[in-house]
């Protein structure tokens, strides 16, 4: 498994909810992406959205491709903690910039890990 890209995550508020038949929490996020092929930050209305050991996560970057094209990218990545801690997710994204559409049809797999603002996401192909 090679490493693709990571995006730095900033969280900036959490809303929970505890009913008779669990917790839901709505963890708001900024954040930003510098790799080879992109850069660019995450737009406003980042949310994660956990419950039973599960996440969902929805967000849309803007930025530019490595030749300076305007590039939006939309992902959704879902996800489950494992037993050991870890957290193993499924990305799902869309481009509007047809050199990146390859990241449409790759074989995805993330990872988590933190930092003391928020979380670092790691695609993997």
């Amino acid at each position: 498994m090679q490493e693709l890209f990571s995006i730095h995550v900033i969280l900036t508020q959490t809303h929970t909810v505890q009913s008779p038949k669990g917790q839901v929490s709505m963890v708001l996020f900024e954040g930003s992406c510098d790799c080879d092929f992109f850069h660019g930050r995450i737009l406003p209305g980042g949310v994660d959205t956990q419950r039973d050991g599960t996440l969902s996560a929805r967000y849309m970057l803007e930025g530019v491709d490595d030749a300076g094209t305007p590039t939006r990218i939309f992902i959704e990545n879902n996800g489950a903690w494992n037993a050991d801690g870890s957290c193993t997710t499924h990305p799902m994204i869309r481009t509007d910039n047809p050199r990146l559409a390859w990241l449409e049809e790759a074989a995805l797999t993330g990872g988590i890990t933190g930092h003391e603002t928020g979380v670092d996401i790691h695609f993997y192909e």
